[in-house]
């Protein structure tokens, strides 16, 4: 299975392991599974780390260097996944959110997040702690 995982994941899964749950690690260490990160995120932690947010504040560098260190695979943003925003209706507020969970769909992978609203979204997405 293909999964693009969101940001919140993303850090858990570098630096907060602990906030996972046994279901998470579970589909994020299956060989079976390709995970993807959006260089969304990349520019989500950028940004809400220039703002203040301690939740982000993290190494850019480390964290990309670290994801394709452990076979993660990164995935640009295209006109395609802007394009995909129009569909979305205005369920979350986030436009990083929306933008991945528009790369997701464009793409054809499954979302992976923590955000029970962004599960209310229609597509592939799951839901998980």
């Amino acid at each position: 299975m293909k999964y693009l995982v969101d940001t919140q994941l993303l850090l858990w899964s570098a630096w907060a392991t602990r906030k996972l749950s046994k279901r998470a690690r579970s589909l994020l260490e299956d060989p079976e599974n390709i995970l993807y990160f959006s260089a969304a995120s990349l520019l989500e932690i950028n940004i809400k780390h220039g703002l203040g947010r301690t939740d982000f504040n993290v190494s850019l560098g480390l964290l990309r260097r670290g994801l394709l260190d452990n076979d993660w695979l990164e995935l640009p943003i295209t006109g395609i996944h802007t394009l995909a925003l129009e569909k979305l209706p205005p369920i979350h507020k986030d436009p990083f959110d929306r933008l991945l969970l528009a790369q997701a769909d464009a793409e054809g992978f499954t979302f992976l997040t923590a955000d029970k609203t962004l599960g209310q979204y229609p597509g592939n997405i799951k839901v998980i702690k």
